[in-house]
């Protein structure tokens, strides 16, 4: 058997190595900064350690810790160290390790210990972590058998670790990770020493059943950050604390925007600020499918079981749905408004010269979450999805996802998000043939390839009756969301028996394109109250101008430059207290109102208002019309 074994690298460029080399050799053959970066690698795709000895020919691909994967890696090791420093702090058999996993940015671990802990105690957690780092022990990789395994977490008087190991399958391949005197069952990789990790943070203390099972034993659950570098850890932080800061929930409830009740779990109670948000969000949508050729239809919120059944809600959506009794037969509150669109379109005969047909509707859909989801507006019971369903001819199908697709552009540029854009495909509980599922997954494909986007390929995500095109904006502190979504499907047209009279006065089958740009608009709501931290641009701000009169005496002034506002569409509100003037000011700041007008006695005279702008300070004294014409400007551009 040759000596030589031959590594063929991701530039295609093949290098001959001694059998037996590791990643970390050829790291540190390709160059000292690479190895110095490395904290894993690929063996022919498979992510392992950097010390696993290579034996044959193979592709490598050295995995650097600023890589998507590398930081996967490093945080994975991350977990390991804090699990340690628990152990050391509170006792090698008085700690039972649960899992710790790597979640979007950072980890936790889920521990049994006596002892509760709070937030004090991840200091002390911290500082035992940095002294295992400063000792940069080694982290090794130990292929073992069961009984080995068992022996090994019953002399740690483990049974988590036990529960898992006897619940692996007979044939599988048990790895335990060891660093200094700590070990524990994991896949891996990690990082080749607990030297290099050097830049983490310990965040919270949360409870949490043992294996997500409200039968099993709560545990504590830690949760942490790392990073590379500590300037990338600061910035992290700097974005958590401004995540804080902009908390849509306390916002909402300090700027009077939307509330919660005990009575109502799960489900928002609009209050007046907060309604003029929303409403101005739909007539912003509404005005530009009008545009566009939609028609806006309402349905009605809770229909019969038998119609759901017919589009395949009730096989693949059941437990989610709200459900009650009415004329002795059972109905469903909608979860979405599909159905009831396939009904209208349905409602009489339809001709190939009417397509294609886009519906719109502002609809109210009721879906039942877990009480553990739910999460101010962003994770909710019941919400307002600015749904359409256009009907359309095989022909026109890649021509009116386009059609969507820059509607979806022109809507977010407003708000100035970037975006991102993923196609999903066939779940495992897909419905229909397979066939027309490839069908309508390469029709998809072709539109985002004609128009030039990039996106990337989420398998088995789709909906049961079809492919979608998934859109994730993001805000000002650069997290994620997912928004706009469009959904192709040959499947409801099929169930529902739609049809219309072609050319050759046949009946022929249409196919319907699921489209929504917000989404959820409650769900959008928090999103754009935490991405504008309250301070809305004026086309959405609840109150536009804020009037102060400096004393009494121009009360009634103040009336009038309100009236004038008001017929103008301007919407404005008076502080009529009888605080002084810098404590007026100070308020309509904490309530982020776009505009103050100061109306004193020289306004008075003058028929003017003295203008202070939010983030602009103070603009001068201007006349009434002159400013109405400007308000009217910023808001109809909506800049």
């Amino acid at each position: 058997m040759s000596k030589q074994i031959r590594i063929t690298l991701p530039n295609g460029d093949v290098k001959e190595f001694t059998r037996g080399t590791t990643g970390a050799d050829i790291a540190e053959a390709i160059g000292t900064g690479l190895a110095r970066s490395a904290v894993a690698c690929k063996i022919d795709g498979r992510l392992t350690d950097l010390s696993r000895p290579i034996e044959a020919d193979a592709a490598v691909e050295i995995v650097a810790e600023g890589s998507a994967e590398g930081l996967q890696v490093y945080r994975h090791s991350t977990a390991h160290l804090m699990a340690q420093a628990i152990r050391r702090l509170y006792g090698e058999t008085a700690v039972k390790l649960g899992v710790g996993p790597v979640i979007e940015d950072g980890f936790y671990y889920d521990i049994d210990v006596e002892k509760p802990l709070s937030e004090s105690d991840l200091a002390s957690i911290e500082r035992e972590m940095e002294a295992a780092v400063a000792e940069d022990l080694r982290i090794v990789r130990r292929e073992v058998g069961r009984e080995e395994a068992l022996r090994t977490f019953e002399r740690l008087q483990d049974p988590l670790k036990l529960e898992l190991i006897r619940g692996l399958p007979e044939d599988a391949v048990i790895s335990l990770y060891e660093q200094g005197e700590f070990v524990d069952l994991c896949r891996g990789p990690h990082v080749p020493s607990t030297g290099r990790l050097r830049a983490f943070k310990l965040l919270s203390v949360a409870g949490a059943y043992w294996r997500g099972d409200a039968s099993n034993k709560m545990l504590q659950r830690i949760y942490g950050t790392a990073f590379p570098k500590p300037s990338m850890l600061e910035e992290h932080l700097r974005l958590l604390e401004e995540a804080r800061k902009r908390d849509h929930r306390k916002l909402g409830r300090e700027l009077e925007l939307f509330m919660f009740s005990e009575e109502a779990p799960g489900m928002p109670f609009y209050l007046p600020k907060g309604t003029v948000v929303r409403s101005e969000l739909e007539q912003f949508s509404r005005g530009l499918q009008l545009l566009n050729g939609y028609e806006e239809v309402r349905t009605p919120l809770i229909m019969n079981q038998r119609l759901w059944e017919e589009s395949g809600h009730w096989d693949h959506y059941s437990e989610n749905m709200y459900f009650t009794e009415a004329d002795n037969a059972r109905h469903a509150l909608k979860p979405m408004n599909c159905p009831g669109h396939m009904l209208i379109y349905r409602s009489r005969l339809r001709s190939y010269r009417e397509l294609p047909l886009r519906i719109a509707e502002f609809g109210q859909v009721h879906r039942h979450e877990f009480s553990g989801a739910l999460n101010g507006m962003m994770r909710v019971r019941t919400f307002c999805q600015d749904d359409a369903h256009l009907f359309v001819r095989p022909d026109q199908i890649e021509d009116e996802i386009g059609r969507v697709m820059e509607l979806i552009d022109r809507i977010y540029g407003v708000f100035g998000f970037d975006y991102t854009v993923e196609l999903s495909t066939r779940p495992a509980d897909y419905m229909g043939e397979l066939a027309v599922w490839e069908e309508a997954e390469n029709a998809l494909r072709r539109v985002l390839e004609r128009s030039g986007t990039a996106y990337r390929l989420n398998e088995g995500d789709g909906a049961f009756y079809g492919p979608k095109i998934d859109y994730h904006i993001r805000d000002a502190l650069k997290r994620s969301w997912q928004c706009a979504t469009i959904q192709l499907d040959f499947q409801m047209p099929e169930k529902f028996g739609l049809s219309y009279i072609g050319e050759d006065n046949r009946k022929h089958r249409p196919v319907v394109i699921h489209r929504a740009v917000y989404g959820s608009i409650d769900r959008f709501v928090g999103i754009l109250t935490e991405h504008y931290a309250g301070a809305f641009p004026l086309w959405l701000a609840p109150v536009q101008a804020k009037l102060l009169p400096v004393s009494q005496p121009q009360n009634e002034y103040a009336e009038d430059v309100e009236r004038q506002l008001l017929q103008a569409g301007i919407r404005c509100e008076i502080d009529g207290s009888g605080e002084k003037l810098g404590y007026k000011i100070r308020q309509a700041r904490l309530e982020k109102v776009p505009y103050m007008l100061i109306l004193g006695e020289n306004e008075r005279s003058a028929g003017t208002v003295s203008v202070r702008g939010r983030g602009e300070g103070d603009i001068g004294a201007v006349k009434l019309h002159e400013l109405i014409a400007r308000l009217k400007g910023e808001m109809e551009s909506r800049t």
